[in-house]
């Protein structure tokens, strides 16, 4: 992982962290708020999981003076994090020791067991659930600037809604059917932006033609080979599906989002 500090602003209010986790935890809060921020569902839980694992490594450290070192797997979340809550009174603060382990627990938890991008039952409760899960996450930043910068709780949480202001999404998700909302962008933009939204999955040619509401879905087909070609996507002729190729996000991220 880049451990750049991604953000100037987070860096200095968990500045006393050690930078072995510091950059880690805010680079992996930052994806999971741009996912649920963007309604990628499975986007946001995938950047949970490793929010959660930085997490738990920095509370190892705190509490125990030792960690499981980043690259090894942790086998037992749930059980690590136990560990934290009976550990001696004397290791750590007390949200170190019993609260942000729970916090954790629970967020971890929304992550692997509601099955975020899930399919079936009568509620979609994908939105939702990646609702609680970044106001878990913001929660559990808030307390870690807490302890560590010295500050109010208030004060942390002026922190992270500077930073955590809602922004108009770019693509948006009506009654079955998406929309682009960034205006002035071509077909071919427009098409590489709705499947960059929908990594996780295959999007019928038919189907990215309706989003877009291009009127001749002919050459609209040509503008997909189009980008097959320049290798964005790939394009199954058989069964007339999409998916975005590695080249294809890069391209949205460096210029369209």
């Amino acid at each position: 992982m880049n451990t750049r500090n991604p953000n100037p602003v987070l860096a200095t209010a968990l500045a006393s962290v050690s930078g072995l986790f510091r950059s880690r935890l805010i680079q992996t809060y930052l994806d999971l708020k741009k996912n649920c921020a963007e309604a990628r569902h499975d986007g946001a839980g995938l950047a949970t999981g490793k929010f959660c694992e930085v997490a738990l490594r920095l509370l190892q450290e705190k509490v125990h003076g030792n960690f499981i070192p980043f690259g090894k797997k942790i086998d037992n979340f749930a059980d690590e994090c136990r560990k934290l809550v009976t550990a001696p009174a004397t290791s750590g603060t007390e949200s170190e020791r019993t609260v942000l382990p729970r916090a954790l627990v629970f967020l971890y938890t929304m992550r692997n067991k509601r099955g975020i991008g899930h399919v079936g039952g009568d509620v979609d409760a994908n939105a939702i659930d990646i609702a609680a899960m970044a106001k878990t996450a913001d929660w559990i930043v808030c307390e870690l600037i807490r302890i560590n910068h010295g500050m109010s709780l208030e004060e942390a949480q002026d922190i992270v809604d500077g930073i955590s202001i809602r922004q108009l999404p770019t693509i948006w998700e009506v009654a079955g059917k998406k929309r682009v909302l960034k205006e002035g962008l071509k077909a071919r933009d427009q098409a590489l932006l709705l499947l960059y939204s929908s990594q996780d999955s295959v999007v019928l040619l038919e189907d990215l033609s309706e989003w877009i509401e291009y009127a001749n879905p002919r050459r609209f087909k040509s503008v997909i080979i189009e980008l097959h070609k320049q290798r964005f996507l790939e394009f199954d002729w058989d069964s007339e599906s999409i998916i975005l190729s590695p080249k294809g996000v890069e391209y949205v991220e460096r210029n369209l989002i």
